[in-house]
């Protein structure tokens, strides 16, 4: 090659190497650049990190041996009782089967026994979580959590993980891992007010740790992901799905990690835990008010280990008076009338009430049982029961609000006339229903009025059947009932075949009580912590507009006719009254829900054996049925002239009602057929304000010769039910009270 060639070629080689040089912002970003960037960025983190790790020591021990107690006071700031003394008893790790050792390194970290005590990925991903807000890290070594536990605290925070980590680090290096194992088991909180594993042995299985079995082991070990929520005494259908799914989980990690035979593990049963029992101090009402307390914390946003860690001044709604005084009125009225040490039928009665302001929806009174050493769960806030007839207003204010039409398209109100005759099958529904009324009596044509006051079931089957279950439904979903199984959108439903609690139903009344208004109970009054950050949410829905004022007091205006002239007699008083008797299929359950202008209160019977099955309330607090009408209206009737002083006794209803009712000319019961229902016109609906109802007559009328006496039909009628009136029982027929317009 000549030299001309060779310069030209020196030439051709410089402009490539200057066309293929970045310029711009790209010079900055050479993979060499990113590179060195990179190695640097982890060099300053190992850097920091070591510094933090030279910095943080391995602290004392924390004190969960130094828990606050927790301090509950009434709402008049006088003390309900203290909680807060730690039930744990520290067991060696010896003293603990290998099985029940192996289930809880098989729930929580299977590489326990091989890594260096921090699981860098699951850190990562809660730190992460933690600056995002998405909640609580995940995948913590057993070793983190016995740090957490035994040396740091439950904060949910950047400085808290990174402590945690590098104090696990150590940790590792210094004990062996049968001491972080016995630690962690011995540290951990398991609900029932159980930490460490020997306080939980005892909670759920009535026997000390180291007679567990593999299978006890491994709920024990899978209760530690959410001891409220897998608590099998107190968990929903779906938290027993998912702890029976976690149980699963440990067993088959057992086998994988050749730590039990696969064949034995085949023939593992899943070993359900004994009913809890109430700790030390908290007998008679005392153990129901915290728990329910408790409960709402959780609600409302502070967690069940913030509320365990103590330290906390928890303020209830509940009136020391009127707490006395639901105690007292179930004491007289039931408990003076049952031989539970004697008779196993007596034994078999449970009582559970709520007592709802319907201004705020405090709860100022709640009954849970005899007491809570003796009956664990709370009768106030299961929703194992059926409400019955108590669900009837809610399918009257729903078809008023939505101006539903009968089969001959009618508006439906207070004066709508429906055929009473019993197992009437109901017209228009692709689903079969013929509801028996009580003792099978049948009442020809008769009033919404009257239906409501007698508690007719072919009526309000028919009804719900105009108004659609499904928009029946929705209304007590926003007047605060829950959504729960055996609550198909059928016929069947008027008659109150959901579950539903005490405290449920007095919100629903609650609401009608105060115009439409969702009114949400709430037992705690406010909640502080000398220390903790906590606050309280609001509860969710209170004071929405949930049904109008016109639907929500023209119910109101009907119940106040069971009161009067209806199954709800027993709970009249001196004081104006509204309110619903209920009975459930087979007598399982009796309630009486009513409301005066200043005060909700629900009440209700139900029949449970020892092992916590439903069985009936017949033949035990009474001879035959067991009625809302009977002693459910009594021990409210009792409580609420208790409960209530002179002005607000002398409160009156303001209702504003869409249709008021009229005297009603109803024939007497009959057990022959009735006709083809005929529909009398009623008038639209006029939304002006009324009068208030005149007053209810105070006392309870005298007792009359008959069931059914004549009534002239321009009167509102004074009648007296059998002593133990029931649904469809009491009543003559044209027993409706007069709303003027």
């Amino acid at each position: 090659m000549g030299r001309a060639e060779e310069r030209q070629a020196r030439q051709r080689g410089a402009r490539r190497a200057k066309k293929a040089k970045p310029t711009g912002i790209r010079r900055f970003f050479t993979w060499r650049k990113l590179l060195g960037a990179f190695f640097g960025l982890c060099l300053l983190v190992m850097g920091a990190f070591f510094v933090i790790y030279l910095m943080v020591p391995v602290p004392t021990a924390n004190a969960q041996a130094e828990m606050q107690s927790n301090v509950y006071k009434f709402s008049n700031g006088k003390i309900l009782t203290r909680t807060g003394k730690i039930n744990r008893e520290i067991v060696p790790l010896e003293k603990i089967p290998k099985p029940v050792q192996d289930a809880f390194v098989a729930a929580e970290n299977k590489t326990f026994y091989k890594d260096s005590g921090v699981d860098f990925k699951g850190t990562a991903r809660g730190l992460m979580n933690t600056l995002t807000g998405k909640g609580k890290q995940g995948g913590s070594t057993i070793t983190q959590q016995y740090v957490k536990n035994y040396y740091l605290n439950q904060d949910q925070t950047v400085t808290r993980k990174l402590k945690e980590l590098v104090i696990s680090l150590k940790v590792d290096q210094k004990k062996d891992k049968a001491e972080i194992l016995a630690g962690y088991m011995n540290t951990s909180y398991y609900g029932r007010n159980a930490y460490g594993i020997q306080a939980a042995a005892q909670a759920y299985y009535r026997k000390d740790a180291n007679a567990l079995n593999v299978a006890e082991g491994a709920y024990l070990a899978a209760l530690l992901q959410a001891p409220s929520q897998y608590d099998w005494a107190v968990a929903s259908d779906t938290g027993k799905k998912l702890v029976k799914e976690r149980w699963n989980y440990v067993l088959d990690n057992m086998v994988e990690e050749n730590w039990l035979d696969s064949g034995k593990r085949t023939g593992l049963k899943f070993p359900e835990p004994k009913p809890p029992r109430a700790a030390p101090g908290m007998e008679g009402q005392t153990g129901y008010l915290v728990d329910a307390a408790n409960a709402e914390m959780e609600r409302r946003g502070i967690s069940e280990e913030e509320i365990k860690a103590g330290g906390w001044t928890i303020t209830l709604n509940i009136d020391e008076k009127r707490q006395k005084a639901l105690v007292k009125a179930v004491d007289k009225q039931l408990e003076a009338k049952l031989e539970r040490e004697k008779d196993k039928r007596d034994a078999t009665v449970q009582a559970g009430a709520t007592s709802v302001d319907p201004k705020t929806g405090h709860v100022v009174a709640l009954y849970g049982g005899k007491g809570a050493t003796e009956h664990w769960l709370s009768n106030a806030t299961r929703r194992d029961y059926q409400p019955a007839s108590t669900f009837k207003p809610v399918v009257l204010a729903s078809a008023l609000e939505n101006g539903a039409e009968t089969q001959d398209g009618m508006k439906i109100g207070l004066n709508t006339k429906y055929d009473g005759t019993s197992k009437r099958p109901v017209e228009g529904s692709d689903v079969p229903f013929a509801p028996e009324n009580e003792d099978d009596r049948d009442y020809g044509m008769v009033s919404v009025q009257r239906a409501t006051n007698s508690s007719i079931n072919s009526v309000f089957a028919q009804m719900i059947v105009d108004v659609t279950p499904a928009k029946a439904k929705k209304t007590a979903l926003a007047m605060g009932m829950k959504e729960g199984k055996g609550w198909p959108e059928q016929p069947a439903m008027s008659l109150g075949t959901m579950g539903a609690s005490t405290w449920d139903m007095a919100g629903v009344y609650a609401s009608f009580d105060n115009h439409g208004k969702r009114v949400t109970p709430a037992i705690v009054k406010s909640a502080e912590h000398a220390v903790r950050d906590g606050t309280l949410e609001k509860p969710e829905g209170h004071g929405t507009q949930v049904i109008s004022r016109e639907a929500a007091d023209t119910t109101t205006a009907a119940m106040t006719g069971v009161v009067k002239s209806g199954s709800g007699t027993n709970a009249a008083g001196d004081y104006q009254a509204a309110g619903k008797t209920g009975t459930s299929e087979n007598n399982r359950s009796a309630w009486f829900v009513g409301y005066t202008p200043e005060l909700v209160t629900a009440v209700a019977l139900f029949g449970e054996d020892p092992k916590g099955g439903q069985v009936t309330l017949t033949d035990t607090v009474n001879e035959g049925r067991a009625n809302g009408g009977g002693v459910p209206a009594k021990i409210w009737q009792q409580y609420t002239t208790g409960a209530l002083d002179d002005e607000a006794a002398a409160a009156e209803f303001d209702l504003e009602v869409e249709e008021g009712a009229t005297a009603d000319p109803d024939p007497t019961p009959t057990v022959t057929p009735s006709q083809t229902p005929s529909q009398t016109p009623s008038k639209g609906p006029t939304k002006t304000p009324t009068k208030k109802p005149t007053k209810t007559p105070t006392g309870k009328p005298t007792k009359t010769p008959t069931d059914e006496p004549t009534q002239t039909p321009t009167d509102t009628p004074t009648i007296t039910p059998p002593t133990d009136p029931g649904d469809g029982e009491s009543g003559g027929p044209n027993a409706n009270p007069v709303i003027k317009q």
